[in-house]
């Protein structure tokens, strides 16, 4: 691919940030190599087919001073998240990081080993209790703890756990209430959308390298193996909740609505070790993740952090969590936690004091500053969450997405808007002109929002395509913040070749099994294509064999509409009886296997079926 240098803007940038922050405070390589116990012999892993799902081994080139094209404090970042191998936090407490874009703990009982958070593939998961076993011992798996409801934290459970050792009993899997309908709802109703973003935002498909993809800042990338989901044994439910788990004490707090809908800190008295999920990590955090999702609440989760200082702090020599490394002392630990609160604290404060002063999301982004303490903290950078795009995020979750300016109510679309600009402006080569002056002063982000209006005017000229892959890579060079630089790479990348697609799929079966016949039902009703259903008017009954009830399921206006009621074929059109598993195989098209009886018209449920249109997962983002 045809990379081009660091301009000079960008190297007097990166020289402007060496002066400003604190790069002599080495703590942090200090904590990050604290406790290593061994790496493994490979950093690749491979899954069934003996395809790679993970290499660490492709960020060895990530060591000694920050190259031109890299930020020197993504730099820094990415020198400490990759790691590889396996970590003692504590006697009896251990992590393996640098396998996957978490870390997997493991804590040993009486019995055996308790498995935290394991990772996002199968096979990931497996290579980590490998590693954790060739130091520690063949110890057999006695529980999972997942700590929260995102894929990177559950994934790969069946690498770690057999399910028939959860069905007799011999391994107890514990979550925070609500966490599989969590996970499943967020992977299947905007998986895909949410997938494709995914690979822009982490990089997954983009090639390793000083001029490519260094890391996300919270880890380097995601695996791309199997995962799946199980449905606990245990569910904690309100903070003070204990449980004696394999003879070890756990004391959980809830913390729903902070960094997940569905999260959990937990405390280990006789450990004295505290793990704080994803909740305070060394980053600033997402509040709306690039790749998509709820807006979350900063301030409820500053306030679990501060219940969090206040009921465990003093309790606690050490604190770890699902990613990065972890802060020992009780000092430090204080330290560390205050500041990650303050940090959303003051977010959210300043972003509601400014936008009471009539300023809109932009503008608070462009004009808010952290105080000092916490623009210096290593542990506040933007390197995940940045202050520009969460400041944003918390003007859009109190006042949405129009900033009140009704010249901005009603906007064309992006192409057509595109196309008037152009024009405007005087034509395609004429914006490029004005794009490649912007471009030559350092000016990247006007000469972007120039050559995004050429592009989406005529996506297929040549000029406005380099042009624009151009300035999109010297964005990446120059970002501090890890998925903006993968944002930027990544849109350079589709430029100059082809749309890579959705390198990671997140509706896996084990996952998909785990739906409600309600989740089931709204993930049919959100890919009826309305239009194509106007004016269809249909009525059938799904009577669940398995599950011994009927859902009424109705198709009018372009709406499905599902209800839970007895089966009454003088009003369906047709009655289908099968099982929950093959109601998912008919959902995915199977209409012809085993295992549905069909009492009725076949025309309704193929009218029906044939109404449903099919999500893309390569859809364009760079490009019209």
């Amino acid at each position: 691919m045809d990379h081009k240098d660091a301009t000079q803007a960008i190297r007097d940038a990166h020289a402007r940030l060496v002066e400003q922050l604190p790069f002599d405070d080495t703590r942090d390589f200090e904590a990050a190599r604290r406790g290593f116990l061994g790496a493994p012999e490979s950093g690749a892993v491979t899954d069934a087919s003996g395809d790679t799902v993970w290499d660490a081994g492709s960020y060895d080139f990530i060591d000694g001073d920050a190259p031109d094209t890299v930020n020197p404090s993504l730099w820094r970042q990415s020198s400490l998240v990759s790691k590889v191998g396996l970590f003692e936090v504590v006697e009896g407490i251990y992590q393996v990081r640098g396998l996957d874009l978490s870390n997997v703990s493991f804590i040993e009982g009486d019995t055996g080993v308790i498995v935290v958070d394991p990772l996002i593939s199968k096979e990931t998961a497996a290579a980590a209790l490998g590693l954790y076993r060739a130091h520690r011992g063949d110890r057999p798996v006695t529980a999972v703890i997942v700590t929260h409801s995102h894929i990177d934290h559950f994934g790969g459970i069946f690498g770690v756990v057999d399910p028939d050792d959860v069905t007799r009993g011999a391994v107890q899997v514990v979550y925070p209430e609500h966490l599989v309908s969590e996970a499943v709802a967020e992977n299947v109703y905007a998986g895909v959308a949410m997938g494709r973003r995914a690979g822009y935002m982490y990089g997954a498909a983009l090639e390793r390298g000083p001029r490519g993809q260094v890391g996300a800042g919270l880890g380097q990338t995601t695996s791309t193996g199997h995962a799946g989901i199980m449905l606990p044994t245990l569910e904690i439910r309100r903070t003070g909740e204990s449980h004696v788990i394999d003879g070890v004490e756990f004391e959980f707090q809830m913390a729903p609505g902070t960094e997940a809908p569905a999260e959990m800190h937990f405390l280990l008295p006789g450990r004295r070790a505290l793990c704080m999920a994803e909740n305070a990590t060394h980053t600033l955090h997402n509040l709306l993740t690039l790749r998509g999702a709820l807006v979350r609440d900063p301030r409820v989760w500053a306030g679990y952090l501060t219940e969090a200082i206040e009921r465990f702090a003093g309790r606690a020599d050490v604190v770890f969590a699902s990613h990065h490394w972890p802060t020992w002392g009780a000092d430090e630990i204080r330290e560390f936690l205050g500041q990650q609160r303050d940090l959303y604290a003051y977010l959210h404060d300043q972003t509601l004091r400014m936008l009471n002063l009539g300023m809109t999301g932009a503008e608070i982004a462009e004009e808010i500053e952290l105080p000092p303490a916490l623009e210096r903290a290593w542990n506040a950078r933007g390197y995940y969450g940045s202050v520009s795009h969460n400041v944003k995020a918390i003007y859009q979750r109190y006042m949405g997405w129009f900033d009140g300016n009704p010249a901005r109510l009603w906007p064309h679309p992006p192409k057509p808007l595109a196309e008037r600009y152009v024009a405007a402006i005087g034509g395609i080569d004429r914006v490029v002109e004005q794009a490649q002056a912007a471009y030559d002063e350092g000016d990247f982000r006007w000469a972007a929002t120039l050559l995004d209006h050429a592009v989406f005017a005529d996506a297929e000229h040549p000029a406005a395509r380099a042009l624009y892959a151009d300035t999109l890579e010297q964005l990446a060079y120059g970002a501090e913040n890890g998925p903006w630089r993968n944002f930027f790479m990544s849109g350079a990348t589709e430029l100059r070749g082809e749309n890579f697609g959705t390198p990671t799929t997140t509706s896996a079966p084990e996952i998909l099994a785990q739906l409600t016949v309600e989740q089931l039902l709204d993930s049919v009703a959100i890919r009826v294509d309305g239009p194509a259903a106007w004016d269809l008017d249909l009525a059938l009954d799904v009577t669940l064999s398995d599950l011994g009830r009927n859902h009424r399921v109705t198709l009018r206006n372009g709406v499905l509409v599902h209800l839970v009621k007895p089966a009454d074929p003088s009003t369906a059109g047709v009655t289908l009886t099968l099982s929950k598993p093959r109601l998912l195989a008919l959902a995915g098209g199977d209409v012809d296997g085993p295992g549905l009886e069909l009492e009725g018209d076949r025309a309704v449920l193929e009218q029906l079926l044939g109404a449903l249109s099919q999500p893309d997962p390569s859809f364009d983002i760079v490009v019209p």
